[in-house]
């Protein structure tokens, strides 16, 4: 097996599917070395200038990451191997023989190794063709399954019947997977609806986090985990497209999303009630295992020592914060209950307070 990288201990434990954008790596580049050493983060990048390449190479030592370039055309500026920082190259199942063979060169000038990303909502072929596509890859970019992570992507979980959906997909996914030799092997998927903006505002809105049950439920597969971190996995979406301040802030089985716009005062002050809100909320974290570089930002900004940032700021914050609350439960299981049965009450898929007008959970 190859080395990941230089100065990494450990494997990691962690494969987020992030957006390649400055709030999340932001939060990437204020892990410390132990976090950054056991995650291994896959970054949809979607725009390539300078700022972009320079926040990568910022990141700590000990994180490598995998960079994703199929939603850029294949020019020599979108040619990860060009922009001189360490990252491993994502393939997928459709890619060009032009852009397979830039992969390879791009793994052998850093890890010596890709990440082969297989969509089981859009790659629905079968095992063998499956097996054709994959032995395609390892002919175009010169590796070998030794040399690669398979990430088996589920993309948008929102609810119980997409999560029994999913999962049987995955299953057939990874029974065909133990075909091959994989350096490892990953399953992803993300819950957030794609936009926030018609949420309840001024109270926390809780939002199961149906990908976190969809590998809880593989578990017995045996795979590592990967989701998406505060932001949704539909193809498109992004931050929050209103004014109102946003917080998305992660548990034990859901996320608590904050939208704030209480009248009267400046908005810093309102803000800061915001912070406030959130730090005398029973899921504070108390016992500093997943306390992040975003939850003191956050405590700063309740105390009023800083002003209120920005959308950037805010994603920050949320990704520093799951990140850590992520590494906290697949370091020490036995702390963190499976998400089980809903409480009486409670609406499979919604929010725990439904929000004004009855909006469903699927909020765009």
């Amino acid at each position: 097996m190859v080395p990941a990288h230089e100065g990494r201990a450990a494997e990691p434990l962690y494969r987020p599917v992030l957006a390649c954008r400055r709030g999340e790596l932001e939060a990437l580049a204020h892990l410390d070395a132990t976090a950054a050493a056991l995650i291994a983060p896959v970054l949809d990048a979607t725009v390539v200038d300078r700022s972009m390449v320079d926040s990568l190479a910022r990141l700590p030592a000990e994180l490598l990451p995998a960079v994703d370039v199929s939603a850029l055309p294949a020019t020599p500026e979108t040619d990860p191997v060009r922009w001189g920082v360490p990252l491993v190259p994502v393939v997928g199942l459709a890619e060009s023989d032009r852009r397979l063979a830039a992969h390879g060169v791009t793994a052998r000038a850093y890890a010596r190794r890709a990440v082969i990303r297989l969509r089981a909502g859009r790659d629905r072929s079968g095992p063998d063709a499956t097996t054709s596509a994959v032995e395609r890859i390892w002919r175009g970019t010169a590796l070998v399954p030794e040399q690669c992570d398979l990430l088996v992507d589920a993309g948008d979980v929102c609810c119980p019947a997409d999560v029994r959906l999913a999962e049987a997909r995955v299953r057939r996914l990874l029974d065909w997977a133990r075909r091959h030799a994989w350096r490892t092997v990953t399953v992803a998927a993300g819950g957030l609806p794609p936009t926030l903006n018609r949420l309840a505002v001024d109270e926390p809105v809780r939002l199961d986090r149906w990908d976190w049950l969809l590998w809880q439920r593989l578990a017995d597969l045996g795979a590592g985990y990967g989701d998406y971190g505060v932001g949704p996995a539909l193809p498109g979406a992004g931050q929050p497209g209103d004014r109102l301040f946003t917080l998305c802030y992660t548990t034990d089985g859901a996320w608590w999303i904050y939208r704030w716009s209480r009248r009267g005062g400046r908005g810093d002050d309102r803000f800061a009630d915001l912070c406030r809100t959130i730090v005398s909320a029973p899921h504070w974290p108390t016992d500093g295992a997943s306390f992040s570089w975003g939850d003191h930002e956050i405590l700063r900004r309740a105390r009023r020592v800083a002003g209120a940032g920005s959308v950037n700021s805010w994603t920050a914050w949320g990704t520093s914060h799951h990140l850590a609350e992520v590494l906290a439960a697949l370091r020490h299981p036995a702390r963190h209950a499976p998400l089980g049965p809903r409480r009486a009450g409670s609406a499979g898929g919604r929010p725990t307070r439904p929000p004004r007008g009855g909006e469903s959970r699927r909020a765009g």
